[in-house]
């Protein structure tokens, strides 16, 4: 079971990536992972640095994808994304965290953009 679950958050990794593009995101890093904490997708839009966060559902059994991303998740993404910026020496100053929910119940499956979430 748990190498199906990889493979669902590839594919919603893979659904959330291709939609950024299309938004006009770059793709700078993807599943960045340390002992802190992992990142989904690391992009840049215009002059932002923004953490991505990708939540997927098959159903809507267990609420929607996005209510799984709790103040603690948040700080850990926070605390990832500053080691992320001082491993690139990037600026500190033009980020943000924004979430990605893929609703799979629909066809085709719904995504919903958060931006700006923590």
């Amino acid at each position: 079971m748990p190498h199906a679950r990889r493979l669902f958050g590839d594919s919603a990794e893979q659904t959330a990536e291709q939609f950024l593009i299309k938004k006009g995101y770059v793709i700078l890093d993807r599943q960045f992972l340390t002992r802190v904490g992992e990142i989904d997708l690391i992009a840049r839009q215009g002059d932002e640095v923004v953490f991505v966060e990708v939540k997927a559902r098959h159903t809507d059994a267990f609420g929607y994808p996005e209510a799984s991303v709790t103040p603690t998740k948040l700080r850990k993404i926070a605390k990832t994304a500053l080691l992320y910026l001082r491993l690139k020496q990037l600026e500190e100053s033009n980020i943000r965290i924004d979430v990605i929910a893929i609703e799979h119940q629909f066809s085709p499956p719904r995504i919903t953009h958060f931006e700006g979430v923590g």
